[in-house]
């Protein structure tokens, strides 16, 4: 099989062999100036270490474990930020959606359009996104198997899009945790796209503080270091200055102190996982 070696995310060439891919930014939207400085910040990073960088925040967050949980800034508000990001720091944005009505206008403004995993399997989402022509990113979700998911990424081709990329973000493992199973980048490698790894949710204990889902951030450069042996071709990782004052998945984003160490790492397995791919050819 001859794998696909790139793809353009606003107007710009990603090449999988050449450099991994970084997601990276808050879970919701609240304050603006701060989603913009964790943007800049993710973007210096990221150019330091060699990472095509794409800005990731949502301006809705539906999945919520209480009715009081923080929702977000809504659709109008989120996208303004978003918009504003992409033309100031000079980045790609990435957002997720909930409903085939917000995808036209999150197409006005994102570059990835982000199928969030308990939604995967919503077939006319899929569709509708995909004839944006926008690269979409698949979560896979938490119920479904490495080979699952393949009929997810035939929707999306058949669909129009001609740019897909599969995010893993953990399976069910009982209740209130998450197992990531490694075998599933290989497992998945024949779809020939690009494979991420979401750091933090993977490392989510869902509904585990009762009203809202508990994490486990300081194991997230163990994860990272196992996904990028395993040949994973980039990193979600939600992050703040300050994880612990939002109103969104504050105990499993990484704080942003924590980043610079890990994306190092990782970037040295890598490169390292690709000389033994140079090898096999």
């Amino acid at each position: 099989m001859i794998e696909m070696d790139s793809l353009v995310i606003g107007g710009r060439r990603l090449s999988r062999r050449e450099k991994p891919l970084l997601i990276a930014g808050p879970c919701a939207l609240e304050d603006e100036e701060d989603a913009i400085r964790i943007a800049d910040k993710c973007a210096g990073l990221a150019e330091d270490n060699g990472f095509f960088y794409i800005f990731k925040s949502s301006y809705l967050k539906d999945n919520r474990s209480s009715l009081d949980s923080y929702m977000g800034l809504g659709l109008e508000d989120g996208l303004k930020i978003l918009d504003r990001i992409r033309n100031e720091i000079g980045v790609p944005v990435l957002t997720d959606v909930h409903c085939r009505q917000e995808i036209p206008y999150v197409a006005d403004v994102c570059d990835v359009i982000q199928i969030p995993a308990f939604l995967v399997r919503q077939t006319r989402l899929i569709i509708t996104a995909a004839k944006t022509g926008k690269v979409l990113n698949l979560k896979k979700a938490q119920f479904l198997s490495p080979e699952e998911m393949g009929l997810a990424v035939d929707k999306a081709r058949r669909s129009g899009a001609e740019s897909v990329m599969v995010t893993e973000r953990g399976t069910l493992f009982g209740y209130n945790n998450l197992v990531v199973d490694m075998t599933s980048f290989p497992r998945m490698r024949p779809f020939d796209l690009p494979l991420i790894m979401d750091v933090t949710h993977s490392l989510q204990l869902p509904g585990g503080l009762g009203t809202r889902s508990g994490g486990r951030p300081e194991f997230a450069s163990v994860l990272a270091r196992a996904a990028a042996a395993a040949g994973c071709d980039g990193f979600f990782i939600e992050t703040h200055f300050d994880p612990l004052s939002c109103k969104s998945d504050a105990e499993s984003m990484l704080p942003i102190e924590k980043l610079p160490g890990l994306l190092r790492e990782v970037s040295q397995i890598f490169d390292l996982v690709n000389s033994f791919r140079d090898n096999e050819r």
